[in-house]
């Protein structure tokens, strides 16, 4: 049981110091071409892997907060947070916390499902790309949900609907982003599973059931 706490705090801890990087440095925005993307859902994705619905929901409680943070001048500025806080503080918080906070743990419960499914190897890389995929969605819908009728997204939304301004801003970045994503995250799950410090579930199942005949003609 202690190993147990223990290894979810060292986790923990070392995904909230890479949120904490990628947020107050540029290390956590890559320059493409004339966009950017970011790296913040990638510890999101690996606590949702390594430790479930609960590790998913801290690490994207901790970016959501981060991310309000770069809204107030805090780490990274973020032009479009600080339009929005200077509109409502409130709402502000609440579309940059809550989606992430719903995308880590909902991917959480997506990868405890599946790993007893598809195996933990594959399951990491479905998550990987939910992770960057479910927070695109959360933030544009929660964007235009709560600001929708002010004069700031009125100009972004330029008469658009709120599906067609949301489909039309999943550009370029937002694909990078969820190419990343799988691929880091689900390269770090693999590693965890077949270093044994994560359970192999669906491979162990599989072990038990071909090695139960072998005990039974010996």
């Amino acid at each position: 049981m202690r190993s147990t706490k223990t290894k979810t705090i060292v986790i923990l801890g070392m995904l909230t110091a890479l949120l904490l990087i990628f947020s107050l440095t540029p290390i956590g925005t890559i320059p493409v071409g004339p966009l950017s993307i970011t790296l913040n859902t990638i510890p999101v994705a690996i606590g949702a892997i390594a430790l479930g619905p609960v590790g998913g929901l801290a690490m994207g409680t901790i970016f959501g907060l981060l991310s309000f943070g770069q809204a107030i001048g805090i780490g990274v500025a973020s032009a479009m947070g600080a339009a929005l806080y200077d509109i409502s503080p409130f709402f502000c918080l609440v579309q940059r916390l809550v989606p992430r906070m719903l995308d880590g743990l909902l991917i959480g419960l997506l990868h405890s499902v599946l790993q007893n499914k598809i195996g933990g190897n594959t399951s990491s890389f479905v998550t990987g790309f939910f992770a960057a995929f479910l927070n695109t969605v959360f933030f544009m819908s929660a964007l235009v949900l709560l600001f929708s009728n002010t004069e700031y997204m009125g100009k972004l939304m330029a008469g658009k609907t709120a599906l067609a301004y949301i489909v039309s801003s999943i550009g370029l970045n937002a694909i990078v982003e969820m190419i990343v994503t799988t691929i880091v995250a689900g390269a770090a799950g693999t590693a965890l599973y077949q270093s044994r410090i994560l359970p192999l579930k669906k491979q162990s199942q599989t072990s038990q059931q071909t090695s139960a005949p072998a005990a039974a003609k010996g």
